[in-house]
């Protein structure tokens, strides 16, 4: 698996995993619970993970979907 999104944004990444979804990529977000360790305040980025032979597709798409999220 590969991180095709990190953000520490809640809204962009359940929207692009909803993009990512909706074209049939599975997509599983990392990192949910580190905000715990930082008093749930959420400085801590989450990462948004794909299957290596999904990466190229879903950062297309993700780059159309949330262009400002992607590095």
């Amino acid at each position: 698996m590969r991180p095709v999104l990190v953000t520490i944004d809640p809204v962009v990444l359940n929207y692009a995993a909803n993009v990512l979804s909706q074209e049939g990529i599975e997509a599983v977000i990392f990192d949910t619970h580190a905000s715990v360790m930082d008093g749930s305040m959420g400085f801590l980025p989450r990462r948004l993970m794909v299957l290596d032979e999904d990466f190229a597709r879903a950062e297309t798409l993700l780059r159309e979907a949330v262009p400002d999220a992607m590095p």
